[in-house]
């Protein structure tokens, strides 16, 4: 009975869900006119919030970020020692559950300490594990990878969570809330480890029969033959020069060393790729072959740089607010907060904020809408801030298994469409969110 469910989600996305570019085309359609309808803007009003500066281009810098995440955690990981780390890993998977399993676990325990990181660690490790257990349904297994994703709000790099461990004034009103309340609060750790110990045996049970699993195609696998280098000019000696290598390392980690010792433990977006570029180049021991592989793994952004000003554009006209100050984005919000009592707040307020994830996947932006709406409510009812925001955090990471915004890096490395692996990531989406209701409604009664 399972899997003929998870068949049929196959299926009909298979059918369905177009290329992610169309997909954010109709989404934009969608919502510019879900705005018009529910703000009473003008056409001209929303199409000035969709195009501009805070509308389409309003991501250019996360954008780069984005591609920075896959084309640096590809690089570093097509060095050698990477691979061996990797393939050392990838070794313990035998056969299918364990490839499933291991690939899962790995990719969720990443994505808690640090998203970025496991968002490219748990595509490369699905890969190398294709390469030595080549019976497992491929789609699945990159599914099971990007699957980890789902818990990064709840996790060290939760940027609601963080935001508000330091004092933060929405509508003039301070709030605050210590990581204790919100990402070490007990509650949030019990839904996180249900998630962890379970989740890797429901993506396995989704696993095909024989005849309908489909094996990585052996093209993605291939390695390009190494390059070799013939030093005979000045121009090849200065770009293999050891001493411009040394140099270039000992800036870079100089600047790491630093960032912690006055940030402490706080991996942002920035230092992440930081690390991944200087771990890259001490990898590949070399300027010249650091750039080629930079260059080799280039292409694979492409997806992230057409499609992310189109989101950006989506978000714009999601919180594009008429002369009352109504958007769409409140209207949804308000809606749950408006039939939730004190119990029910947190889990209606995720419910929400899933909704409003589909069309404004960032968690910054998801705060930005939601928060002026949320923590005055929440003062109003006597709910945590920490309950409140997290209620905020899990919606906003829940509906990433059925957007393709976020999974475009993972999809890169892996070769694959959103459609190949989202009829998957439909069942890892409703098992979470049976387990966010009950463990917001837990969190009301118990805490």
């Amino acid at each position: 009975m399972f899997k003929k469910f998870t068949n049929g989600c196959v299926r009909v996305v298979n059918r369905w869900l177009p290329d992610p570019f169309l997909f954010a085309i109709i989404l934009t359609i969608v919502v510019f006119i879900g705005a018009m309808i529910g703000t009473q803007q003008t056409p001209m009003a929303l199409v000035d919030a969709w195009g501009n500066d805070k509308g389409f281009w309003g991501l250019l810098s996360f954008s780069m970020q984005m591609a920075l995440v896959l084309v640096l955690g590809s690089a570093m990981a097509s060095a050698k020692v990477c691979k061996r780390v990797l393939g050392a890993i990838a070794s313990l998977a035998k056969d299918k559950k364990s490839a499933i399993l291991i690939t899962t676990f790995v990719s969720t325990v990443c994505c808690w300490l640090n998203w970025g990181f496991g968002l490219i660690a748990g595509a490369l490790l699905a890969k190398e594990i294709a390469r030595r257990v080549r019976d497992v349904d491929y789609p699945l297994l990159i599914a099971s990878a990007y699957s980890g994703f789902v818990i990064w709000h709840a996790g060290l790099s939760g940027s609601i969570p963080l935001q508000l461990s330091s004092t933060t004034e929405i509508l003039g009103v301070a709030y605050q809330a210590p990581t204790t309340a919100t990402i070490l609060h007990p509650m949030n750790l019990i839904m996180c480890l249900v998630i962890l110990v379970l989740m890797p045996f429901v993506n396995y049970a989704m696993h095909p029969d024989a005849a309908h699993t489909i094996v990585v195609d052996p093209a993605l696998l291939v390695d390009e033959e190494e390059k070799s280098y013939v030093v005979d000019t000045p121009a090849a000696k200065i770009e293999h020069n050891k001493i411009l290598w040394v140099i270039t390392l000992v800036l870079g980690f100089a600047y790491i060393v630093y960032y912690f010792v006055n940030n402490g433990f706080n991996l942002g977006l920035n230092i992440v790729n930081m690390i991944f570029m200087f771990l890259g180049i001490l990898l590949h021991g070399d300027l010249r072959k650091y750039v080629d592989a930079i260059g080799e793994a280039a292409s694979g952004a492409a997806g992230i740089l057409l499609q992310f000003p189109f989101y950006a554009g989506i978000m714009g006209l999601m919180v594009a607010a008429n002369s009352d100050g109504v958007s769409l984005a409140s209207i949804i919000a308000n809606f749950f907060t408006n039939i939730s009592n004190n119990v029910t707040f947190p889990m209606l307020t995720f419910l929400s904020a899933g909704i409003v994830n589909f069309f404004v996947p960032s968690g910054g932006g998801q705060w930005a809408v939601q928060a002026p709406i949320v923590m005055p409510a929440a003062t109003e009812m006597g709910i945590d801030y920490g309950r409140a925001a997290m209620a905020i955090a899990w919606g906003d990471q829940w509906t990433n298994m059925i957007q393709p915004f976020w999974a475009l890096p993972a999809l890169g490395i892996a070769g694959l469409s959103a459609r190949n692996v989202m009829g998957y990531l439909v069942i890892v989406l409703l098992f979470t969110g049976v387990v966010a209701c009950l463990g917001f409604l837990g969190w009301a009664m118990f805490f």
